[in-house]
């Protein structure tokens, strides 16, 4: 079975983890993985940044990891010169407890269309467990409009 590329452009994980740089990605130390035809990997450490006051995987540190890769996968499909991208709703059913290692969050498209992308996210262990499962609804918009304030969702 061939899957089809949904990427508006060619990209790299090094090119994404640079785009990255003085954001939340990098203090909580998130690095892109891999960037296949139709899903988008991103990895996580479960460490004093990430894990609350039990040891264990911040639901929050979650959450923000699926919609860091929700986001910027949609980023991807989009043409940037016209469109901007922008998270509308997420949602995380947190299955299991992560205490050390890497978290690993894979986007993959449930829906594309014109003005609305719908991701679904799962984060697993080292050892392909699942922790947590999101669904992540992003809005598609006018890039000029948005920048002029004239956009949807604009106030």
């Amino acid at each position: 079975m061939t899957t089809t590329k949904i990427w508006h452009s060619n990209v790299t994980p090094a090119e994404l983890n640079e785009k990255g740089k003085s954001t939340m990605n990098e203090h909580l130390g998130m690095e892109f993985t891999e960037v296949g035809d139709n899903y988008l990997r991103i990895r996580m450490p479960v460490d004093y940044r990430t894990v609350q006051t039990y040891g264990i995987l911040h639901g929050g540190a979650s959450v923000a990891l699926a919609e860091t890769v929700g986001s910027i996968a949609s980023t991807l499909v989009i043409d940037p010169a016209v469109e901007i991208c922008v998270g509308m709703e997420i949602n995380a059913n947190h299955i299991r407890s992560a205490r050390e290692g890497y978290v690993h969050g894979t986007a993959t498209p449930i829906h594309i269309g014109r003005r609305s992308h719908i991701w679904e996210i799962r984060i697993t262990d080292d050892e392909q467990r699942l922790i947590c499962i999101c669904r992540h609804t992003v809005a598609v918009m006018d890039k000029a409009s948005f920048l002029s304030g004239s956009g949807r969702g604009q106030g």
